[in-house]
């Protein structure tokens, strides 16, 4: 088996693919952070791929940069076309609960972060935060929750992957 390089055909849907997670994890962050919606803990959970698959990606980058060995290459994208289905299916099992398909955890909790300790802040921090709810999407875009977008996400995501990986 051939090395690859940077000049690799997989180099540019791999680094589209990384960049792909951190956006889609970062818009997560950033609803939670910039918009007020506190995560519940199947979101938390739906996150993990994307902050593991940002590293391997760093590193199936840094594999073709170097000029790894092919079937090293292949592997790390196969592990990435992994993990992004895993996050699909974490979210179809999320958006089923919301949608009362069927059930979900027993518990649901989450630290509720964000919220001020302070209480001449906390009344502010009523109106601006929202609650976790494994049953209730906190907020739907075109019908959909930030669960039913993350399956659009990680497929899509895996679908690059998938053509990063005939390519390496």
């Amino acid at each position: 088996m051939t090395a690859l390089s940077a000049r690799s055909p997989a180099f540019l849907p791999t680094l589209v693919l990384t960049l792909g997670m951190a956006a889609t994890v970062g818009a997560a962050l950033g609803f939670e952070h910039i918009g007020g919606y506190i995560p519940c803990a199947l979101c938390l959970m739906q996150r993990e791929p994307y902050y593991y698959g940002i590293g391997v990606g760093v590193a199936t980058l840094a594999a073709i940069g170097f000029g790894a060995p092919r079937w090293l290459v292949r592997l790390l994208l196969a592990i990435l076309v992994i993990m992004m289905l895993v996050g699909a299916g974490m979210g179809v099992y999320h958006a089923g609960v919301e949608w009362g398909f069927w059930e979900g955890p027993s518990s649901c909790a989450t630290g509720a972060q964000g919220v001020s300790s302070n209480v001449n802040d906390l009344l502010g921090d009523l109106d601006s935060k929202h609650g976790p709810s494994c049953t209730q999407a906190a907020l739907r875009v075109l019908g959909l929750s930030f669960a039913g977008w993350n399956v659009i996400a990680s497929l899509i995501l895996a679908a690059i992957g998938v053509r990063a990986l005939r390519k390496a």
